[in-house]
């Protein structure tokens, strides 16, 4: 009989302290995330020293809370994945530095794992990933489009020539006067409201490349001419308007992309994979489609270390060990990861 396999995860890329434990690549016995949300918040985005000053507080305490609700200790441990890149140095390093210590003084391997690999194998949480299988991945700081023609195997076939599309929902909400994180914000408002504005899509014909900063330049100079003549735009209208300008070029390129590569199924990746819109767009687009789409729980989008456990063992089966010279990487590229 096969012996259980048991990776703890580890992540601090960004904002949020997390660590979870992943039996067999597939089953979450613990996800403990620390979010620094309210700490940044005043800000109006997050802080890189506050970031890392909250991930040396926290990192110990994130670590003992996961194996104490998976009920195992290091000894049971095959292997512990943490986040190598991309993200803010200072606070990558916390991660790596707490992943080398716990694999010294216990005799454990580590497996540096990419942080959107682990967003797109937050999928296999819920549901096993068939091959080929095409995500779209939409956070904060990346969208792309990622073929995976096998585990592990990651060729990136598009990817944003300038903002990514939750950077131009923040720059949008802060034009708005919503607080921070604005792209929940956004979301709900335009639940409420009606894309009655006409504002611009970035196709790039030719290239399943993506564009937002057009668009939202679009948008903040909407309000200011509206300002100006003295008119008032519905914030709502606004918002809906906005968000059906991302949703259209994302959804539609990702059709277009999982027809040509003929793939089994599409995985929804990210921070922005918990937005209402894109979520319910997505599955409309795809329902009479031959290819299944995976789309995460809420508590799997946004930034968590069950993902990196998951991504971690997929690598880890693939025979990818890391040494203890395993640095932080905020460049990290993840076809070459």
């Amino acid at each position: 009989m096969k012996k259980d396999q048991f990776i703890l995860g580890i992540e601090t890329s960004c904002d949020e302290t997390a660590a979870a434990v992943i039996k067999n690549g597939r089953e979450i016995l613990s996800n403990v995330v620390s979010s620094q949300i309210e700490s940044h918040k005043r800000f109006g985005g997050v802080v890189p020293e506050i970031a890392s000053r909250h991930h040396v507080e926290q990192i110990t305490i994130v670590l003992e809370e996961a194996l104490l609700q998976a009920g195992v200790t290091y000894e049971d441990l095959d292997a512990i994945a943490v986040t190598e890149g991309p993200g803010l140095v200072g606070a990558l390093l916390i991660g790596v530095n707490a992943a080398k210590a716990v694999a010294f003084a216990h005799g454990i391997p580590i497996v540096g794992t990419h942080h959107i690999a682990g967003h797109i194998y937050a999928n296999r949480l819920i549901q096993e990933i068939e091959y080929p299988a095409l995500s779209l991945v939409v956070s904060g700081g990346h969208t792309e489009l990622v073929l995976l023609e096998e585990p592990g195997s990651f060729k990136v076939i598009g990817e944003t020539r300038d903002d990514a599309a939750g950077e131009a929902y923040d720059k949008v909400a802060r034009t708005l006067g919503l607080p921070y994180p604005g792209g929940p914000h956004i979301d709900r408002l335009a639940q409420e409201g009606s894309p009655t504005l006409k504002l611009p899509r970035a196709w790039l014909d030719g290239s399943y490349d993506f564009s937002f900063s057009g668009l939202k330049s679009a948008v903040i100079n909407t309000l200011h001419n509206a300002e100006q003549r003295g008119e008032k735009i519905e914030p709502k209208d606004l918002a809906a308007s906005f968000q059906a300008s991302v949703i259209e070029v994302l959804v539609m390129k990702a059709v277009k992309a999982a027809k040509e590569y003929n793939v089994k199924q599409v995985l929804l990746a990210g921070g922005v994979a918990a937005n209402k819109g894109l979520r319910e767009a997505l599955t409309e687009a795809f329902k009479d489609l031959p290819m299944d789409i995976s789309i995460p729980p809420l508590y799997l989008c946004t930034d968590n270390a069950a993902m990196i456990g998951a991504a971690g063992s997929v690598m880890f089966e693939k025979g990818k060990r890391s040494g203890l010279d395993l640095n932080g990487n905020p460049g990290l590229d993840i076809e070459a990861f």
